[in-house]
């Protein structure tokens, strides 16, 4: 095996564009190396209530002082219409909220709860502690 040969003149073929699903995949990675580096532990990744119309919560948290964090993981490439923040939408966050009560079920005691929303843009990374509330469902 050695190294694939290119006609002189003629350009390699283009890479694939990368899928949805990875760009999701990076976006939440970026996310993780950024909360845990603020002190936040990983509990769960990708957590998902069983059945059709659950709910899913892309990172569950541990924050230092205890706080069980659910993190909602948003990418955009651009701000306009609002950014990556923007776009958790009152259906999204019913759905997160439904997801977090299921995961709570299986706690003996219950701690203290927050959502979080970091939002992955060309421009950075946004960390929204606080994002939205559950009692607002």
């Amino acid at each position: 095996m050695g190294i694939p040969l290119v006609k002189s003149g003629s350009a390699p073929a283009p890479l694939q564009p990368s899928t949805t699903k990875q760009l999701g995949d990076q976006a939440e990675n970026l996310a993780l190396a950024h909360l845990q580096h603020a002190g936040l532990r990983l509990l769960e990744r990708n957590y998902r209530t069983p059945g059709r119309g659950g709910g899913e919560i892309d990172l569950i948290m541990r924050a230092p002082d205890g706080t069980c964090v659910f993190v909602e993981v948003r990418r955009r490439a651009s701000n306009s219409h609002g950014g990556a923040a923007a776009s958790v939408s009152w259906v999204k966050q019913k759905r997160i909220v439904f997801a977090a009560r299921h995961y709570l079920m299986r706690l003996r005691t219950l701690p203290p709860c927050r959502f979080d929303v970091v939002a992955v843009q060309a421009d950075g990374i946004e960390w929204l502690p606080g994002a939205f509330d559950a009692d607002a469902m």
